[in-house]
């Protein structure tokens, strides 16, 4: 479904095509009126209308002599409910690195350097691995040892 999401967005995309979703989940219109509204020629409407078909958001239905465009809304739907889900995605558990899943470059420790393994939250770390408090890292790195500082000693108060 995300190659298919991402197509619909690229079609939505377009000022003319975007308008005329908007113009059809109101009426149901044939290509002259639409090209009416908006102030383009037919020509342009029904290449317009072919993307938004292509994507499955409007369907035309031929009524007498005249096609009337009308959108899916239940694609339209179902396109918000995805986009929705999106808001809703819970960061992972598991400590991410960015090296690893480059899968080019092995996130350890390198000398001397800030986490090198961009840590979930590199805002919570002041410097350079050996500088943090524990509870900086604790707190970026939960409760996981820290990938860049194997042997840290607690600090003495």
């Amino acid at each position: 479904m995300t190659t298919e999401l991402v197509q619909i967005f690229k079609t939505l995309g377009d000022d003319t095509r975007f308008k005329l979703v908007n113009l059809l989940l109101t009426h149901d219109l044939c290509v002259g009126a639409l090209a009416k509204h908006l102030g383009v020629s037919e020509a342009a409407v029904s290449q317009h209308l072919k993307q938004l078909r292509e994507a499955g958001l409007v369907r035309g239905e031929k009524r007498g002599y005249w096609t009337h465009y009308m959108v899916e809304k239940e694609k339209l739907k179902e396109v918000a409910g995805l986009v929705g889900d999106l808001t809703r995605l819970q960061p992972c558990l598991e400590s991410v690195c960015i090296k690893k899943m480059n899968n080019k470059i092995d996130c350890h420790k390198e000398e001397g350097k800030m986490c090198d393994c961009k840590c979930q939250q590199p805002e919570k770390l002041k410097g350079k691995p050996e500088e943090c408090t524990l509870e900086q890292i604790k707190e970026c790195h939960g409760d996981q040892e820290h990938p860049c500082c194997e042997n840290k000693e607690p600090e003495k108060e």
